[in-house]
């Protein structure tokens, strides 16, 4: 698993630097190879490898299972060196005996592999010179020994004389020797470490390649193993609409099991299905900060890249073929949990069971069990959105959560034993930052299940509702192998279907494709269904793509109403208890403002007949 840590090599806009210095969990201090100077970047935005235009390309879903399974086997044959870091060449020539393959072979796959990360790099290469011979097994074991002998020696020959060598041999043989420029693309299929090694010696590689801190001894690390799983929330939510209490969404949730960090999720309102595991995948996978400044919440998340294997339960959602082949496509493990044994997902669980008790204090909370709710009013008291209960469960993970301690990892919080593994402590060194997705967008997509449409005058006609771009008119009323019109691949994201992605088969590419009319709204794929319901529920009404839109209109004019009406009715009911509030304390009021009645006597007073002059009672002594 390739990572960002102090003393190696990596990319930073494409242009080679070393990492000196890992400044937090965000930043990191480089000195670039070409000008030497030294500058303070995003840690997000290095790479451990040049960007590869392979790498934008989505050669896995068109390629045959045949082709694919050994793409896959070829990967698993390799995946011992890839993660051992360090590949000797001992290691290298028992993995190509055991293959029956040659050393370069095996160099010039883990090549591929390192440059793209993608293991639809090992694919069978289509060769532009079709019908030619290859060398035969004979002319590449001749390369393949002087390589050994000639070029890998201490004596650092040129290629050109590993070229004289092998065409001596040939000759000497009868056989046809190869071009020079094959001779330098074997060469250049060496793995650039052990090229070093053997011709500069062991110490040099030691000095250019080794981290400063080491490697990390073990693949107990962070992102090693994310369990990810479903559970419905117990909190009763409310549309954006009028706020009335809609049901219970869907938690879709992963969580990094070595460092307990929440990696991602997913809320939805759908039944869960290979959409939600797709999308919580890509969540954990991507830089959540755009994502966290989207949502202005000023706080980290630094857990992002690659993991090395993905623990799922036996749900059929996490069977799909978009989810297996995108698991192949980025070497991930794709691993299912033993039938009826719970014990082998306990950090998911546990981590729900934390959520779910917070959340029980949300208002609108269902509670467990009926015995915990009593007589509590759920959907009477429920007022959060959707929106608003991720924007809440998103303030709990980063400022909650990862911050409290956590009795798995001896009272550390998970995100400061996060920042332990990268950084390592007094007893291990770190592991560095992971690298990031090259394109995320393009990740999320391999995840996401795909459907097949031809295109015709209107481009690709996708649940009634038709979708073009300049892109697709070489494609119209294309004919396939079978002489029928030829299907394409699209992908689209549930959340908003106004753009659909079309898999070009040539360039390998995804390509946006928006509405023919570009004047609908963006819809999400639950609203297109409840459109589609009421319109079949409708008595000779017809599903087509005018029906759905101006289904959308009335919905939303509803909506707007209803919300106009909800408005002025809160309105009415807050002035109504404004003036009995003010009725009331002028009741209140009444004898304390007003002007007292005269007291009456109840006997009429008698007049004394002792008549007091003035100073009677002084004495004059």
């Amino acid at each position: 698993m390739k990572s960002i840590r102090p003393g190696s090599l990596a990319y930073w806009r494409n242009q080679a630097c070393v990492i000196l210095e890992l400044k937090g969990l965000l930043e990191a201090v480089v000195r670039m190879t070409e000008d030497q100077s030294t500058n303070i970047v995003r840690a997000t935005e290095l790479r451990a490898s040049p960007v590869s235009d392979s790498a934008l390309t989505a050669k896995h879903i068109f390629a045959e299972d045949r082709d694919w399974t050994d793409a896959v086997e070829r990967h698993k044959l390799i995946q011992p060196l890839l993660a051992n870091g360090r590949k000797s060449l001992e290691e290298v020539q028992a993995a190509a005996a055991s293959s029956g393959r040659s050393v370069s072979t095996i160099y010039r796959w883990i090549k591929r592999f390192e440059e793209t990360g993608l293991v639809s790099s090992l694919l069978r290469t289509v060769r532009q010179d079709k019908g030619q011979l290859r060398l035969d097994q004979e002319l590449e074991e001749i390369i393949e020994k002087w390589m050994q002998k000639t070029y890998l020696a201490l004596e650092r020959p040129t290629v050109k004389k590993l070229h004289q060598d092998i065409k001596t041999e040939c000759e000497e043989l009868g056989l046809q020797p190869p071009h020079v420029n094959t001779i330098h693309q074997r060469v250049r299929d060496i793995d650039e470490r052990e090229r070093h090694k053997r011709r500069m010696g062991p110490r040099s590689a030691k000095d250019k390649y080794r981290p400063l801190r080491g490697a990390f001894p073990t693949t107990d690390v962070p992102n090693s193993v994310v369990q990810i799983d479903h559970t419905p929330v117990d909190v009763i939510i409310v549309d954006e609409a009028d706020r009335l209490p809609i049901g219970r969404p869907n938690l879709t949730m992963s969580i990094d099991v070595h460092t307990r960090m929440i990696g991602g999720f997913f809320f939805s309102l759908d039944p869960v299905g290979a959409n939600s595991a797709a999308l919580c995948i890509a969540h954990a996978v991507m830089q959540k900060n755009y994502w966290l400044a989207a949502r202005d919440i000023p706080a980290e998340w630094p857990i992002y890249g690659l993991m090395q294997k993905i623990h799922v339960d036996n749900a059929k959602e996490f069977k799909g073929h978009a989810l297996t082949r995108g698991c192949n496509e980025y070497g991930i493990i794709l691993e299912h949990r033993p039938r009826k044994q719970p014990n082998y997902g306990p950090h998911i669980e546990r981590a729900f069971r934390t959520f779910m008790a917070k959340g029980h204090e949300l208002p609108g909370t269902t509670f467990s069990n009926t015995l915990d709710k009593l007589d509590y009013d759920s959907e009477g008291r429920a007022c959060m959105t959707l929106k608003e209960l991720e924007l809440w469960f998103t303030i709990f993970v980063v400022y909650v959560y990862h911050n409290e301690a956590h009795t798995g990892l001896n009272g550390v919080s998970p995100i400061n034993y996060y920042s332990q593994c990268v950084h390592g402590t007094q007893d291990r060194p770190g592991v560095g930052l992971p690298e990031p997705i090259e394109n995320e967008e393009k990740f999320r997509l391999d995840f996401t299940p795909y459907f097949q449409r031809t295109v015709q005058r209107h481009g690709a006609k996708i649940d009634g509702i038709h979708y073009y771009a300049p892109i697709l008119r070489t494609r119209i009323a294309e004919d396939g192998d079978d002489g029928k019109g030829r299907k394409f691949i699209f992908v689209q994201d549930p959340r908003d279907i106004s753009v659909v992605y079309f898999l070009d088969p040539d360039e390998e590419i995804y390509h946006p494709v928006p509405y023919f009319n570009s004047s609908h709204p963006a819809i999400s794929v639950w609203e297109l269904r409840e459109v589609t319901r009421r319109i079949r529920e409708t008595p000779g009404a017809r599903v087509d793509e005018a029906a759905i839109f101006e289904g959308v209109r009335r919905m939303r004019v509803v909506e707007n109403d209803a919300i106009e009406k909800t408005r002025l009715a809160r309105n009415a009911r807050a002035s109504e208890k404004r003036k009995r509030r003010m009725a009331e304390r002028r009741h209140g009021w009444k004898g304390v403002h007003t002007k007292p009645e005269p007291l009456v006597a109840a006997e009429p007073a008698t007049v004394t007949q002792d008549v007091v002059e003035p100073y009677d009672e002084i004495e004059v002594g």
